[in-house]
């Protein structure tokens, strides 16, 4: 495996921006890159920016916002938080195995005296409390499974720059999001700084001797520097415009919120929308433009996704279920 040095940069921008470059850009071998970012809440791939961010409280305190290219929920990052991103072929077997893919790191925090396991969809837990979340992305060719790993976050600012919704609450007993996350120091019988905590965590991923690391020339930087440029500074990317709807369907499954939005008119589906915190390796916007068109009845929703492997966009949703939000009785809002 090799190392990749991103020079100690914490611009969210630029760390995505690099992480999306390597993945899109260097085959063939294994590569392992850390990044700590300044205080900011990174998005979801198809969430609702708007809709997930305490927009006055990130704004007085300046705290960035930046989408990344996987799915799953918003997260908080700051300096007592280390991210790590696994980039490697593709594998069926890995994808959407985040016990599998994990497993080094947490051999590692066991290995620390963290008594650290994966747990649910995503999480590594200690005691039932979160200290890292992680999701994944795949070109197809190419994947990253990236995680956060909690060390001396500030917590606080979890519940002040997000927006949790009630669904979230509710499907977690009505706990608060700060009672369920933890941070690594607590169970560390000494402390450590995140620089510290950042070789310790290289050096037992490197328990065999065969890391080497690797620095970006000048060029690759300069078009990882357009990357960020272009996409991740760019407004439109990060928050998106929310469409203009007439109907709303919001809905908790085990593979995480499916928010709908679609306007309806003429008995047809003349746009849809679909937001949430799944994860998916297929873009979300191609079974978008599959319902685009289509009437709204549930025999034509039906026929519509006969023929749709809807694991692509959901992982392990059942079609009945999606079927059932799109055309339920339950759940209406109408705007």
């Amino acid at each position: 495996m090799i190392f990749i040095e991103n020079e100690g940069n914490n611009d969210p921008h630029l760390n995505l921006a690099l992480e999306e470059y390597i993945v899109r850009n260097f085959d063939d071998k294994d590569y392992l890159l850390f990044y700590i970012n300044q205080p900011s809440i990174i998005i979801g791939r198809n969430q609702n920016t708007l809709e997930e961010v305490n927009q006055n409280y990130v704004e007085e305190k300046g705290i960035k916002v930046v989408r990344r290219i996987s799915g799953g929920g918003a997260v908080y990052h700051d300096f007592g938080n280390l991210n790590f991103s696994f980039i490697t072929d593709h594998d069926i077997k890995s994808f959407n195995n985040f016990k599998k893919v994990t497993a080094p790191i947490v051999k590692v925090l066991n290995d620390m005296g963290v008594k650290a396991e994966m747990k649910g969809r995503n999480d590594v837990v200690v005691e039932d409390r979160k200290i890292s979340g992680n999701a994944q992305f795949s070109t197809g060719k190419r994947m990253f499974t990236h995680g956060t790993l909690l060390l001396n976050s500030n917590l606080e600012e979890v519940t002040r720059a997000l927006q949790v919704k009630m669904t979230k609450l509710s499907s977690k007993g009505h706990k608060s999001v700060r009672s369920r996350v933890a941070n690594i120091q607590e169970f560390l019988n000494e402390p450590l700084d995140i620089l510290d905590f950042r070789a310790k965590i290289l050096k037992g991923l490197d328990a065999a001797g065969d890391f080497e690391t690797y620095r970006l020339s000048e060029e690759e930087w300069k078009a990882v520097h357009e990357l960020k440029e272009s996409k991740y500074d760019q407004w439109d990317w990060n928050y998106g415009r929310s469409p203009k709807f007439n109907l709303r369907r919001e809905r908790r499954f085990p593979i995480g919120i499916i928010d709908l939005r679609l306007w309806v008119e003429k008995g047809h589906i003349t746009n849809v929308k679909i937001f949430g915190d799944f994860f998916n390796s297929k873009p979300i916007q191609e079974l978008e433009e599959i319902l685009t068109g289509v009437r709204y009845t549930k025999e034509d929703i039906h026929s519509a996704l006969e023929p749709i492997d809807l694991s692509l966009y959901f992982n392990a949703l059942p079609k009945e279920e999606f079927e059932e939000l799109l055309y339920g009785e339950d759940d209406v809002v109408i705007e």
